[in-house]
């Protein structure tokens, strides 16, 4: 088993006024060259956008975006006729594929919009665009591990171009678990969202993420309290 740490404090930030932003790898004007992926995982972004304010029409091609919010409501509409609104247990995946504009406002002017921008590097280029968006709260399961991601159409949650698998866990009361990766040759890359969480023999606490690799189950114990993405990636 392999193992890399990042603690919340090493993430790079941004700050532009309307935006609050940090960056477990590297993004934008933030550049580190030993953060700049794990595995297939190419984005984790924490974003904090204040209210009204948002990001302009842009592009994206050959990406799988994921947007997961964590308060609040976040106005999307793109190339492809989608205007929606995804907000605190939801969350949205675009294929970008052969190229897509979009845009994500703050749908509230009296309140922040926080959200998870994530980016994973797809098996596939040049796909047709797709747009998805669903709600978890009926898949959620408190003191285990539920699904919200994975490669296939028929599978719990959204999909993507990727053979990647993103679950949430809900920790109410103190929890031990195991993970089992669907493919050994796949990594883990573990985020706390809030709490704190002991992976193994390392303890986070709430933005600090883990990622771990050859191996092909990982144990956990939860404090009360906390929540956790747990994604697992091709590494390679």
């Amino acid at each position: 088993m392999k193992t890399i740490k990042h603690t919340a404090d090493t993430r790079g930030e941004a700050n532009h006024g309307w935006l609050k932003s940090h960056h477990s790898f590297s993004f934008a004007n933030y550049f580190n060259q030993d953060r700049m992926n794990f595995g297939m995982l190419r984005v984790l972004n924490d974003d904090e956008v204040s209210g009204g304010k948002g990001f302009g029409k842009h592009p994206h091609k050959n990406m799988e975006i994921i947007s997961i919010p964590l308060s609040g409501d976040l106005e999307h509409q793109d190339s492809m006729g989608n205007t929606t609104v995804i907000k605190e247990g939801d969350i949205q995946v675009m294929s970008a594929g052969t190229g897509v504009m979009h845009s994500e406002y703050n749908k509230n002017k009296d309140q922040a919009v926080k959200f998870l921008q994530i980016w994973v590097i797809p098996n596939q280029e040049n796909v047709e665009p797709r747009y998805d968006q669903i709600s978890t709260l009926d898949l959620k399961k408190e003191n285990e591990w539920y699904q919200i991601l994975s490669p296939h159409k028929e599978d719990q949650g959204v999909w993507i171009h990727q053979q990647a698998y993103f679950s949430m866990g809900d920790f109410t009361q103190p929890t031990s678990l195991t993970y089992d990766l669907k493919d050994a040759k796949n990594g883990v890359y573990i985020f706390v969202l809030e709490g704190n969480l002991k992976v193994e023999t390392e303890d986070l606490r709430r933005r600090d993420a883990l990622g771990i690799w050859e191996t092909d189950s990982i144990e956990v114990k939860a404090e009360a309290h906390t929540k956790v993405l747990l994604m697992e990636i091709p590494m390679t």
